[in-house]
């Protein structure tokens, strides 16, 4: 396979971007990154060199063009076998995806009210019912996950998966916005905080210096 290329937005704001260079990162598969900032007037033509959609994220395998960050996510689960990115159990795995997917399409509340934001501390910020809601869908779908399949390690179904990846900003966004957890949920949150790979993303999204308007308080 030729070497990846993996195009990426602002790593304090773009939330799709984290969850494949996560994956990416933690499962040790090499790839160069290209970062291109998101609402600069070049912006657009830029992303365009690489993606057919004009969005980020979109990796790049030799010849292949792959968008999306769950599109990604299944690419690489099938050509690493061995890093087993999905769980080995079918019924695990058929959560998982399930689970991936859901916070593929949902949660439109939060995301609107609560964007990612690494650098700010916002307690409190962003709470109305919906998202309250989602709040609660999300903490519960975690302690059913963890309480059925997450036995042999601090993750949803217990190892590092790509279910986690998806959810990783969203562990991003309560630390941001200060959400209270219970300790199933908590524990979760200090276990993919702690990941190296993600410790590297904020380091690095701590130092950026663009800011983009509509994203900030």
């Amino acid at each position: 396979m030729a070497g990846y290329t993996l195009v990426i937005g602002n790593k304090n704001y773009s939330s799709w971007s984290l969850r494949p260079w996560l994956l990416m990162r933690h499962a040790g598969i090499a790839f160069n990154e290209v970062r291109i900032p998101l609402r600069q007037p070049d912006t657009a033509a830029r992303i365009r060199e690489y993606s057919p959609t004009g969005r980020v994220p979109v990796l790049r395998a030799g010849a292949l063009t792959v968008w999306d960050s769950l599109a990604i996510a299944e690419f690489l689960a099938e050509r690493y076998p061995e890093r087993v990115l999905w769980p080995k159990d079918a019924n695990a795995r058929a959560i998982a995806r399930s689970a991936s997917a859901e916070m593929h399409s949902g949660f439109q509340a939060l995301r609107g009210r609560m964007p990612m934001h690494c650098r700010a501390r916002l307690p409190g910020v962003g709470r109305n019912p919906e998202v309250l809601a989602d709040i609660a869908r999300i903490t519960s779908l975690w302690r059913d996950c963890r309480a059925r399949y997450g036995a042999d390690g601090p993750f949803l179904f217990g190892g590092f998966s790509i279910a986690d990846a998806m959810f990783a900003p969203v562990v991003l966004r309560f630390l941001t916005y200060e959400v209270e957890l219970d300790a199933v949920c908590g524990s979760y949150c200090a276990a993919t905080l702690a990941l190296p790979s993600l410790r590297q993303w904020l380091d690095e999204a701590l130092a950026e210096t663009e800011v983009i308007a509509e994203y900030e308080p």
